[in-house]
């Protein structure tokens, strides 16, 4: 793909996902909890758009092993943000 066609498809879609946000949260009746998940949900799609679109990290000769190393990074992230709510509320409510 060309880059300008590249970055091009990338801003639109960093614009789209910011405005599908911006709606979801003014303009819709939700409970709260759905809102932040749906929210959360197109925060992770737009990340995944910007390493993609405009931090090139599938291109050159090692772009599979790149893409390997931020699935693992966001899997270590995930599972240290994880632990460590489970392990306060664990904590908060025995000694409740």
């Amino acid at each position: 793909m060309n880059t300008i066609v590249k970055h091009t498809v990338g801003f639109i879609g960093s614009i789209v996902l910011t405005i599908l946000a911006v709606f979801v949260t003014l303009y819709t009746s939700m409970a709260l909890n759905a809102k932040i998940t749906i929210i959360f949900g197109f925060a992770f799609i737009q990340a995944a758009v910007q390493l993609l679109m405009f931090m090139h990290l599938t291109e050159g000769k090692d772009g599979n092993v790149q893409g390997f190393k931020v699935i693992f990074a966001v899997i270590i992230t995930l599972i240290t943000v994880i632990g460590t709510y489970w392990v306060m509320q664990g904590g908060h409510s025995s000694h409740l």
